[in-house]
């Protein structure tokens, strides 16, 4: 038998992945509102919730596509293989867009954020298929009390120990970053730093991160009242962001570090707003027609995720390539488009990022009326 398909979920990758597109191309990323930018160091903005949200739509998918697979007889070893093909690909798309970015093999970044999604789902997939809930529950665990031991309890080589030689999560100072300065040549890590946002360590507890989406997925898959597991699960929410802000007192939120506290906080989120979108649409049957019609665009940008944030890359690239003259670029150049009457500069840089949006949402809308879902 089939695994019912979780609409929510679809609805809910479709928000992130337009949220990501937005956030990542800003008419005017020096003036843009400060929840349309990645806090500089400790801290969590809207922006910083985008990934790890879709971090936790990917461990939920893992859940229904495997626990279906298995159910139908299939064995393991296949669909691992299947994960590592998977992974592969996801990994080598991510490359060649650093590629097409980065223009050079000499300066290539070789993280980023496709390539940490390929681990996770891999690791995560792994932990899943041979340990199911109870392994997932474990590897949380693990990963999150183990990333903050190794962060706030291992001496530094070069710096020393956290909080006593330096600061608690010092820029420079701190386990993650020198692990990624040890093993990344700088010319290959994120803008040529002293550490890569989807760097080595830090990829531990995103893995955490993953493993909470089977957890949702998990329980909404057991059989009750609509009502009474969408309110369960909001309810974990809600604990584990209590959970995630008390812990950052001693291990601050930080989304370029991946704490642990940030995994909890992140992860109440995305329990939470999956919960309140599987109850209106997937825990009522009322009017299916007119419900698919209103989520329609987060359905078309769901269900050809990849492909729109693709696209979104390539088009960005493109924009910034093309000089108009002046210094300036074909980017620059039609942001400078939107009239000043519009708003203050904030406001203006936004208009730009939705109508940044809607330009990638013509190729998906077109594709998901065609019914033609493209996946790795």
């Amino acid at each position: 038998m089939k695994t019912p398909r979780l609409l929510s979920l679809d609805v809910m990758r479709g928000l992130t992945v337009a949220l990501m597109i937005l956030v990542n191309n800003a008419g005017d990323g020096a003036v843009s509102y400060a929840q349309l930018r990645h806090s500089a160091w400790n801290g969590c903005t809207l922006t910083d919730v985008v990934f790890p949200t879709f971090l936790f739509i990917v461990g939920a998918s893992i859940e229904l596509a495997f626990s279906g697979r298995l159910e139908r007889g299939a064995a393991r070893g296949t669909i691992l293989l299947q994960v590592f093909k998977r992974s592969l690909l996801i990994a080598a798309v991510g490359l060649a867009l650093n590629l097409l970015s980065d223009r050079s093999f000499a300066e290539l970044r070789y993280c980023g954020v496709l390539q940490r999604i390929a681990v996770c789902y891999l690791l995560a997939g792994i932990v899943f298929l041979y340990g199911r809930i109870r392994g997932c529950v474990a590897a949380i665990v693990a990963t999150l009390a183990g990333y903050w031991f190794l962060m706030l309890h291992v001496r530094v080589p070069g710096a020393g120990l956290p909080g006593v030689d330096v600061g608690v999560l010092d820029r420079f100072g701190n386990l993650a970053s020198w692990l990624d300065r040890a093993a990344i040549p700088v010319d290959h890590l994120y803008h040529h730093g002293t550490y890569d946002p989807e760097g080595l360590l830090s990829t531990i507890p995103a893995v955490a991160t993953t493993c909470f989406g089977t957890l949702a997925a998990g329980w909404l898959r057991r059989p009750g009242p609509a009502w009474r597991k969408a309110a369960a699960l909001f309810g974990a929410g809600v604990l584990l962001i209590a959970a995630g802000l008390l812990w950052s007192h001693s291990f601050p939120l930080n989304k370029r570090l991946w704490t642990s506290s940030f995994v909890l906080l992140n992860a109440g989120i995305g329990m939470a707003v999956l919960a309140g979108l599987y109850w209106p649409i997937d825990g009522t049957v009322s009017a299916p027609a007119a419900k698919r019609r209103l989520i329609a665009p987060w359905l078309a940008f769901g269900m050809n995720a990849l492909t729109a944030y693709v696209f979104s890359e390539v088009l960005a690239v493109v924009l910034e390539a093309i000089p108009v003259g002046g210094g300036e670029n074909l980017q620059e150049w039609l942001f400078q488009l939107l009239p000043e009457w519009l708003g203050p500069p904030p406001f203006v840089s936004m208009i730009y990022s939705v109508l940044f949006v809607g330009v990638c949402f013509l190729p998906v809308i077109e594709l998901y009326r065609r019914r033609i879902f493209l996946k790795l």
